[in-house]
């Protein structure tokens, strides 16, 4: 019998939309448990120079109620060893647009100096958080 694999999303999860969905639905069909980190929202401040809309224990709340999700776990920063520590993952899920980048290129080698790959989903383009948070403010 094989090892399970578990599979780790990270991410903000503010203002959940189809493409928080999408990520989930597809990490799912690539591990056997699927842990996803809500940021806490001093590190999504830290790393974005804003806060979010919903508040953790909100966006703790929507994600833990997805029958996909497993495990729901709070990440308290940028650093993806430090979660890893707690969770012990074997593939961490990220949108594309984190590929090739710096702090992709970051996150693949931290994650490999663990054993850890890192996949990735095509981004949903025609919506983000961002996106909505610009809409809302015009209003």
């Amino acid at each position: 019998m094989s090892t399970p694999v578990v599979g780790y999303v990270p991410g903000a999860w503010d203002m959940f939309h189809v493409g928080h969905l999408n990520i989930l639905l597809r990490a799912r069909e690539h591990c056997d448990r699927l842990v996803v980190g809500a940021v806490t929202d001093e590190a999504l401040f830290a790393a974005k120079a804003k806060h979010p809309v919903v508040p953790l224990a909100e966006r703790l709340e929507v994600v833990a109620a997805l029958d996909l999700v497993d495990e729901v776990t709070t990440d308290f920063s940028s650093d993806k060893l430090e979660v890893w520590e707690r969770v012990r993952f074997d593939v961490l899920f990220k949108g594309d647009d984190w590929r090739g980048t710096a702090k992709g290129d970051k996150l693949e080698a931290d994650m490999a100096s663990v054993g850890v790959r890192v996949h990735y989903f095509p981004y949903t383009v025609h919506t983000s958080s961002t996106l909505l948070r610009s809409l809302l403010s015009e209003r």
